[in-house]
């Protein structure tokens, strides 16, 4: 009996010290892509970037973080409240989640379960819901706009991301991201599914609504879009999910197309970090590359010409895995 109650302790102490190395790197890796994104913009419009604050600008973001955090937090007047109220909260569950199952190494990883990408894609429509309920509650038409935009877009997108995703299922029988990762020690799934890795990554660009696909905030047509009514903390947890976001969706292709953790010399944590800051690096480029596309091309971008091939693809793999 003893034996059994502390196993139960060391799991929940284990599960307890997992969700705050999380946080704590949700928090940091935040800070990180704001600074990131602003040296990339920077230097691709021939510019510095920040350079006053600390060494390189370092600091940069953390002195914007304590801007957001001492900033009044303003309540509209006409707001629907319980979901004005709800919806920053309810944004960043997911993001808990996904980091949970997700394999930064082999032996890394909070909790392994056999359904890890149905754990993130189910919890993901989460965003969603939560995006429509600011637009909504915030009683703004702006803000209203963005956020009918943004389910349009993610209904749209989410389709050729799950199909982009299945092939790789189905050649390793497995639902679970570790697996997944372990089934490619011999050769990546990108050399596989090269059609599928892209079609993934320009869904995963449209779902974090990035541009340019970020018709929800565009920021000349809708001022802010779905968060245009928030302020301090409140806007900020919305930033600190986008970005979060980002990370995760890059993961999620490092860990199905890329390998994971898998790589020679350094240890599997640096190459699962320099994969999916790589990604990041190139959702961050498309930003300061490609203008915004009109909303008919965004939907028909997905299901004209992603949706088919997405389902050409997994015809053609599952017709070879059953040959």
């Amino acid at each position: 009996m003893e034996q059994i109650v502390s196993m139960i302790g060391w799991k929940t102490a284990k599960t307890i010290a997992g969700l705050v190395g999380v946080l704590i790197f949700v928090v940091f890796n935040a800070l990180i892509l704001t600074w990131a994104e602003r040296k990339v913009a920077g230097h691709m419009q021939r510019r510095i970037g920040p350079k006053e604050v600390g060494p390189y600008g370092l600091i940069q973001p953390i002195a914007d973080a304590l801007k957001l955090l001492g900033k009044e937090i303003l309540t509209p007047r006409a707001v629907d409240r319980p979901l004005y109220f709800l919806a920053p909260i309810l944004i960043f569950v997911p993001v808990l989640v996904s980091f949970i199952v997700i394999p930064f190494d082999a032996s890394l990883q909070v909790k392994d379960i056999n359904v890890g990408i149905l754990v993130i894609l189910a919890f993901s429509s989460l965003s969603v819901l939560s995006i429509l309920m600011a637009g909504w509650g915030s009683n703004n038409k702006y803000a209203l706009i963005g956020a009918i935009r943004s389910v349009a877009q993610n209904i749209a997108y989410e389709i050729p991301l799950l199909l982009a995703l299945l092939p790789v299922i189905m050649m390793t029988n497995s639902f679970s991201l570790k697996a997944i990762v372990e089934a490619q020690k011999g050769l990546w799934f990108v050399f596989y599914q090269p059609l599928a890795f892209c079609i993934y990554f320009i869904a995963s660009v449209a779902e974090t609504n990035r541009t340019p696909f970020d018709l929800p905030e565009a920021e000349s047509e809708l001022v802010a879009g779905y968060h245009t009514e928030y302020s301090g903390m409140r806007f900020a947890l919305f930033f600190l999910a986008e970005y979060t976001n980002i990370f995760i969706v890059s993961a999620i292709a490092v860990t199905f197309f890329l390998g994971g953790y898998q790589g020679p010399f350094l240890p599997g944590i640096i190459w699962f970090l320099l994969k999916s800051y790589l990604l990041v690096f190139v959702i961050m480029w498309l930003r300061w590359t490609f203008p915004r596309v009109r909303f008919d091309q965004l939907l028909n971008i997905s299901w004209k010409a992603l949706i088919p091939l997405a389902f050409i693809n997994l015809l053609l793999t599952g017709g070879l895995l059953k040959l």
